[in-house]
Formats: C-alpha cells, structure tokens, sequence
C-alpha cells in the first residue's frame, strides 16, 4: 500500500509540475515586439499575389456543400479534400512560409466565409466564422492576436495571430498563422 501511495504522489507532482509550467506564459515587451514583427511578417504573406488569388477564387465557389464544423471533424487528414487544402498553390506557398520562419508551427488560409481556402495542416475546424481570429481581422482589418496555449505534445506555449487577406483595399479573407512562442522567446534571448 505504501508503494502505491509513494507511486501516486510522484504521479501526482509530475502533473502538478507540468501544469505549472503550461498554465502561464509571460509575454513581455521584448516578446511582444517579436510578436508583432512575427505579424508584419503575417501580413507580407496575406499580401501576396499566391494568397489574394487562392482567395478570391475561393470567395467565387464558397464552402464545400455540406461540409460543417461538425462534418469536418470526421474527415481524415489522408481524405483527398484535406490533401487538396495542403498542395494547392495557396497550401504550397504556406507550407514553404512557415518552413522558413523557424518558430512558425502551422498556417491556414480562410475565405469571405470563413471557409478554408488552405493550409500546412489539417485545423480543427472547416469554418472560423464566429471566431475572433477571423472575425476581428475580417471585419476590422486590423491583426488579431490570440493567447498562449500550452501544447503538451510539443512541450511548447503557441500562439495564433491573424490578418486580413486584402483585394481592392476591403476584407476578402484571413490568414492565421501559429508559431512556438517558446521557441520564439529562446530565440530572441539569444540575440
């Protein structure tokens, strides 16, 4: 009995410890600059030729028929359709992008409806209309910045922001891009 007991309380700091150091991320000044430099950057790619046409061609067909949040979720990552969000000219440019900005973790590209457009990978959700990533920087036109998550799989603190995706000057779009604040705030330490 005592075994167990000692097992279960080292069990139980382990999780206490990594709660802790998930629960909080510090975003001081210095990181904040880096952030919005991280979202300057977000907001050269929204501008480019690739991302604009891959969403106004988007806006022209709308979302898929059928498909909803909840449909979404039981699609495969291998389904064709995700495939076809990854390697079409806007998930190419993403992918390169994010590859290399080092720090980035993922992108996604989402139409006037808030429909993917494209993506590095498969997001939870098929539609983020309703979300303030979308909504603040579709409606606004000013970035949107999310808070830090803690990512148990990648030991790491994420973070999401997200700009308007421009044509003619009005709202077309909006691109979200998550990168490894961790490793973002490690990297500008070492500068």
């Amino acid at each position: 009995m005592r075994r167990i007991l000692v097992l279960v309380g080292v069990a139980i700091f382990a999780l206490v410890g990594t709660m802790a150091w998930a629960a909080e991320f510090e975003i001081t000044p210095a990181i904040q600059k880096q952030i919005d430099q991280y979202t300057k950057m977000s907001e050269k790619w929204a501008a480019d030729s690739v991302v604009v046409k891959a969403v106004v061609a988007q806006n022209k067909k709308g979302p898929i028929p059928g498909m909803d949040n909840p449909k979404w979720k039981t699609v495969s990552k291998d389904d064709p359709i995700v495939k076809g969000f990854q390697t079409n000219a806007g998930g190419k440019f993403l992918k390169k992008k994010c590859e290399a900005a080092k720090t980035c973790v993922g992108a996604f590209l989402n139409a006037a409806q808030g429909e993917k457009v494209a993506f590095t990978d498969k997001t939870s959700s098929y539609i983020h209309k309703g979300a303030a990533k979308f909504d603040v920087p579709f409606t606004t036109e000013k970035p949107w910045q999310g808070k830090p998550e803690y990512e148990e799989d990648l030991k790491a603190h994420l973070l999401q922001v997200s700009v308007p995706v421009l044509s003619d000057g009005k709202p077309i779009g909006a691109l979200v891009v998550e990168m490894n604040l961790t490793k973002l705030a490690k990297s500008g330490k070492k500068k």
